[in-house]
C-alpha cells in the first residue's frame, strides 16, 4: 500500500482556504499513492478554540466535507483528513477516511488533553476507544494525537487486528518536544509490534507554531522516513528519506522565524518595524524579522537618548548594514526635555520609563504612518522579571523572543554567525547589556548575571520549583527569593504583553497562568 504524508499548513478558520489546500495535495498525488493522510483537524486549522462553539461554523464544516465527497468520486486514492463531527448532539474531534463518495466510520478521540495550551474538554466530548478501518484489504490502526501517548488505544487496535498504526497530530513545539514524541511512538510499537506513521501540522498560530516534523517507524520502531521541521512537506511512506537533524540554536531560530512568518501571513500583513538599540536583543529580532519577511519588509528606527553611547548607534547601524534592512534616527532628546520642562518632577524611575514610553510611541506613530506591525523585543528572562516597560518597548503586536530566555539568545546569535556569515556584530555579543536609560547603566545593576538568573528562572517556571527547592539546587537565600518575589509582581505585564511563540515548555500565557491579585506566600 502506497501511504503519502501530508505535513500541510492549514489557516484556523478558513474553511475555503482549508479545502483547497486538501483537494490540491489530493490531485497532486492522487496517482501515486493510494492513502494521503493529513494532521489533526486540518479541516479547520489547529487550534479553533470558541469557534467550534459557532453552529454555523460546524455546519460550514460539514459543508467542506460533503464537497470533499463530491470530488472524491474520480479520485482512484483515499485520504485520512482531521476534522470536527457532531454526532446526536455531542461534538467529537475525528479523523474521516473519505474514499470516493464513502466515509468510513468516523475515528473520535479518547484523550482529550486538557493540560498546557490544550483545553479540549472544553469543545469535545470523549469518544470511546473504536476498531480499525478496512481499507482495501489492510486494516488501520487510527489514532488521533494524545491517544498515541496512551497505550490502551494502541493495544486496543491490535487486538482487533490492525496492521499498522496512523496517528493524525495537530502537536506543538518546544524544546525537546520531538525525541518525546519519538519516544512514544517507539512504545507503541514495541508494546504492538506493529509500524506508525506520525502526521503532524505544521505552521504558526498565534502564540503556537506548529513544526510538523512528521515520521514513520518500522514494525522494529526504527526511524524509517522524516519530513521536514518548520515547513510543508509532502512524502511517501515508501520513500524512506531521513531529514537531518538540526541543533536546538537553529530549532528555536526556525519556530521564531514561522511563528513570525505566518502571524503576519494570517493576518494579511507584510512590513514590521522595530526599535534597534546596539543591543543582542533587538539585532536578533532583527534577523528573525528578515529571515522571515525578507529585508524589505523590515524597518527599524535608532531612537537616542542622552544616556545612549556612540558605541551603540554604530553597532546599530552596523547590524542594519549586514541584515540589509533600511534605518532612520529619531532622537528623543528634544522630546524628553519637552516633557520634564513641562512635569519638572519627573525623575529616577519615572524619568526612565518616560524615554522608553517616548520610544514606544515613536514606533507606533510610525506604525500608524506607514501600516507597518511593530515588534517588541523583549526576551523571556525580561519578561520574567518586568524589566521591561508597560506602553514602552513593550508596544508591539507581536514579540519573537518572549519565550525565549536571555542565554539562548546569545547561542542563538553565535549559532546565526557561524551558519549564515556573520550577521550580528561582534560587540553586540560581548559588550554588557545595558537599557542605558541612566548613566553607565548595566542590567546586572538590578538582575543576577543572566547565566545564574535564567536557571533559577527555569527551578521557578519550567521545573514549578518551590523557593526551598530551587535554593537546594545551589543558589543564595536571597538572590533565589528576590527572583521569585520578581517573577510574581511582574504577572500583571505579561499579561498585557503581545504574543510571542510557544518555544519552552511553560511559556507565558497558555502554559503558566497565575493570578496577578495573589496572595499567596511561600
Amino acid at each position: 500500500m502506497r501511504l503519502t504524508l501530508a505535513q500541510v499548513n492549514p489557516i484556523v478558520g478558513d474553511l475555503d482556504y482549508n479545502l483547497e489546500l486538501i483537494d490540491r495535495v489530493w490531485s497532486d498525488h492522487d496517482a501515486t499513492s493510494d492513502l494521503i493522510i493529513f494532521p489533526e483537524m486540518v479541516l479547520t486549522g489547529y487550534p479553533p478554540e470558541d469557534l467550534l462553539h459557532k453552529p454555523s461554523f460546524i455546519e460550514d464544516c460539514q459543508k467542506k466535507i460533503e464537497a470533499l465527497l463530491d470530488r472524491g468520486t474520480n479520485r482512484s486514492s483515499a485520504i485520512l483528513i482531521g476534522a470536527p463531527v457532531m454526532q446526536n448532539g455531542l461534538l467529537y474531534n475525528a479523523a474521516l477516511l473519505i474514499d470516493g463518495k464513502t466515509i468510513h466510520k468516523p475515528v473520535t478521540k479518547h484523550h482529550l488533553p486538557n493540560y498546557g495550551v490544550f483545553d479540549e474538554k472544553r469543545y469535545f466530548t470523549a469518544g470511546s476507544p473504536h476498531d480499525p478501518i478496512d481499507f482495501r484489504g489492510t486494516k488501520l490502526g487510527v489514532m488521533v494525537c494524545e491517544d498515541m501517548w496512551f497505550p490502551n488505544i494502541a493495544e486496543h487496535l491490535k487486538e482487533n487486528g490492525a496492521q499498522i498504526l496512523i496517528s493524525l497530530n495537530g502537536s506543538p513545539f518546544e524544546t525537546g518536544k520531538q525525541s518525546t514524541r519519538l519516544l512514544q511512538a517507539k512504545f507503541r510499537t514495541a508494546e504492538t509490534g506493529l509500524p506508525l506513521i506520525y502526521v503532524n501540522q505544521v505552521g504558526g498560530q498565534d502564540d503556537l507554531v506548529f513544526d510538523g516534523a512528521s515520521f514513520a517507524l518500522n514494525a522494529q520502531g526504527e526511524v524509517i522516513l522524516t519530513c521536514k521541521s518548520f515547513e510543508e512537506d509532502i512524502k511517501s511512506y515508501l520513500s524512506g528519506h531521513l531529514e537531518p537533524s538540526s541543533s536546538s540554536e537553529e530549532l528555536i531560530f526556525k519556530a521564531a522565524s514561522l511563528g513570525l512568518k505566518d502571524y503576519m501571513r494570517k493576518t494579511h500583513q507584510k512590513k514590521v518595524l522595530l526599535g534597534l538599540s546596539g543591543g543582542v536583543d533587538s539585532a536578533l529580532v532583527a534577523a528573525i524579522a528578515v529571515d522571515a519577511l525578507g529585508s524589505e519588509n523590515v524597518h527599524t528606527v535608532m531612537m537616542p537618548s542622552d544616556f545612549t553611547s556612540q558605541e551603540s548607534l554604530e553597532d546599530a547601524k552596523e547590524c542594519a548594514k549586514r541584515l540589509g534592512i533600511s534605518y532612520e534616527i529619531v532622537a528623543i532628546k528634544n522630546m524628553v526635555e519637552t516633557f520634564t520642562k513641562d512635569q519638572p518632577d519627573t525623575s529616577g524611575l519615572a524619568h526612565e520609563n518616560l524615554q522608553s514610553r517616548l520610544r514606544g510611541l515613536v514606533l507606533m506613530t510610525r506604525s500608524n504612518m506607514t501600516g507597518a506591525m511593530v515588534l517588541s523585543t523583549g526576551n523571556k528572562s525580561e519578561m520574567a522579571m518586568g524589566y521591561a516597560t508597560l506602553y514602552g518597548d513593550m508596544c508591539g503586536g507581536y514579540n519573537p523572543l518572549k519565550d525565549i530566555y536571555k542565554t539562548q539568545v546569545y547561542k542563538i546569535c553565535d549559532w546565526l554567525n557561524k551558519t549564515r556569515g556573520n550577521l550580528i556584530p561582534d560587540n553586540v555579543l560581548t559588550k554588557a547589556p545595558s537599557a542605558e536609560l541612566r548613566p553607565n547603566q548595566k542590567d546586572q545593576d538590578s538582575l543576577p548575571p543572566y547565566e545564574t538568573l535564567d536557571v533559577i528562572l527555569h527551578c521557578l517556571i519550567e521545573q514549578d520549583l518551590g523557593i526551598a527547592d530551587t535554593i537546594k539546587v545551589g543558589f543564595d537565600k536571597s538572590t533565589v527569593e528576590k527572583v521569585a518575589r520578581l517573577l510574581k509582581i511582574a504577572q500583571y505585564k505579561r499579561n498585557q504583553s503581545p504574543p510571542g511563540p510557544k518555544i519552552t515548555p511553560r511559556a507565558f500565557a497558555r502554559d503558566r497562568r497565575y493570578p496577578i491579585a495573589n496572595g499567596y506566600k511561600e
